[in-house]
Parts: structure tokens; C-alpha cells; sequence
């Protein structure tokens, strides 16, 4: 893997040579071209890339829900088969919180439906993640009472009272203007900063993926493949007025567009 190597006994997600395919009426495309990743223990860790280069259909792999044709996944050194509660996906607008629960059934909901908690257990768990986002006093109103913010509370509660070991977020910010992405973004990591979770936080956006990330795997156009890893800690909400970050988004920039012969073996059918 290109930038800086991190390594280390809290790897807990790794990806190795990981190659992607679907299938379209007319082609086998290749999404993804042996992709090396590492997260650890709180990561805050952003896939990172263009349209069109495979970092939502390598989310959806993490996931469980598509198994790479070369490579392998794996979490605690277990090779990924299938979905599974070890990894909770928070999804685009948390467009998975059903408007006719309240907020504390919402969380009790995917629970229930799996059966890993059930009855006074399940509900003991979904109280004590509503204190943990600060959300106790809202646990009997709807989603539509509640703000951005607010709701994406909810989301991550209803997705870490599962007790995952990683929570995937696919673009969830993309679809909202400039001002609230911003919000949100700092919800996002000032939740971070009390729980101490584990992210992997897929983007097309620059600026987004070094104000959430702690380190960012840059991917080329389709087929998405390595350009590097880098280290973005010290842009943690992201001044963005900083010189070093303006240098920084420079670089990945340059590095998200840079020409190449694509081998001809990485081509798709």
C-alpha cells in the first residue's frame, strides 16, 4: 500500500487484494482492483474517491453483502461471509428510521427483529444508548419532531446498541446543503469524541474526508484502486482556513486525478 503503513495488534477490519465485480445487461464491470485496507480500534476512517469508483459497492462488500471475486475481508482475523452484527450500516439522510416509531422504539426495533436482545434486556439497552448520544428526553417523540442532528442521534444509538464493532456510514451527509453538512459533520465527531466508536465513513468530498477522518484511503477513478493512505488527525474539525489543510486537500486532490496506464489485467470485460 502506498503513504503510511499503520499496523498494529487493534487492527480490527482488513481488507487485502480486495477486487469487485457486478454485473450489468452488458458488461462485468470491475468496481474495485485489489484494495489493501487496515482500521483499528477508533478509527475514524474515510474511504475516499470520485464517482463511480467503487468505494460504495466496497462498503456494501465490508457489509457482507457482496463477496470480492479476488481478495479477502476480514474482521478480528475472521474472513467476512455474509452481514452481520459486528458491522452496522448508518445509511444515506438515516433514512432507515421508520417515522411511525417513536425514537426509543426505533432503536428497540433491530433488536428485536434479530433476537440478540429481547424484552426488559433489549430495553435496558436502548435507554442506555439514548443517554450515551444525550437523547433520553426525546426517547417518546418521532423522527419528524427532531432535527438533522438529532436524528442521526438516533441512527448511530439504534446502530450501537447491537454492540458493532464497526459502523459504516455511506455518504450520509451528501444530499444536504453546505451549512448543515458542516453540522452534521461536527455532531458526527463530537459523538465520536464521547463514545469513542469505530467509523468507516465513505465520501467524494475532500474537504468532508479530512474533517471527519482520522486517516483517508484515497481511490483512483473506476476501477478503483490504492492511490495512498494518509494521516489527517491533526485537522480534527478541520480548520479548514489552515494553510496545511488547503496544502493537504491539494494533495489528495492531485492524487485522486492523476493519469496512468491502467494495467491491461485491471481492465473489465
Amino acid at each position: 500500500m502506498n503513504g503510511t503503513a499503520w499496523r498494529g495488534d487493534d487492527v480490527i477490519l482488513s481488507g487485502s487484494g480486495v477486487t469487485l465485480q457486478y454485473k450489468t445487461p452488458n458488461h462485468l464491470v470491475t468496481a474495485t482492483y485489489k484494495v489493501d485496507f487496515e482500521v483499528c480500534q477508533s478509527d475514524r476512517y474515510v474511504i475516499l474517491g470520485p464517482s463511480g469508483c467503487g468505494k460504495s459497492t466496497l462498503l456494501k462488500a465490508i457489509g457482507g453483502f457482496l463477496a470480492p471475486v479476488e481478495g479477502e475481508i476480514r474482521i478480528h482475523n475472521q474472513r467476512v461471509k455474509g452481514p452481520g452484527p459486528d458491522r452496522m450500516m448508518v445509511f444515506q439522510e438515516f433514512e432507515q428510521l421508520m417515522p411511525w416509531k417513536t425514537v426509543l422504539n426505533n432503536v428497540l426495533f433491530p433488536m428485536i427483529a434479530t433476537g440478540k436482545f429481547r424484552g426488559r434486556q433489549a430495553e435496558e439497552r436502548a435507554h442506555a444508548a439514548l443517554d450515551k448520544v444525550n437523547l433520553t428526553r426525546f426517547s417518546n417523540v418521532y423522527p419528524h419532531m427532531l432535527s438533522g442532528g438529532m436524528k442521526m442521534r438516533v441512527a448511530i444509538a439504534r446502530a450501537m446498541a447491537l454492540e458493532p464493532d464497526v459502523l459504516l456510514m455511506d455518504e450520509p451527509f451528501a444530499a444536504l446543503d453546505a451549512l448543515t453538512r458542516r453540522k452534521m459533520q461536527e455532531e458526527l465527531l463530537s459523538l465520536w469524541e464521547q463514545l469513542r466508536f469505530t467509523v468507516l465513513f465513505v465520501t467524494h468530498s475532500i474537504e468532508e474526508a479530512i474533517i471527519v477522518g482520522s486517516r483517508i484511503l484515497v481511490l483512483s477513478p473506476h476501477p478503483g484502486r490504492v492511490r495512498a493512505e494518509l494521516g489527517c488527525e491533526c485537522f480534527h474539525y478541520g480548520n479548514v482556513e489552515n494553510p496545511e489543510f488547503g496544502g493537504l486537500s491539494k494533495r489528495i486532490h492531485n492524487l485522486l486525478f492523476e493519469t496512468g496506464q491502467m494495467p491491461a489485467e485491471e481492465a473489465h470485460s
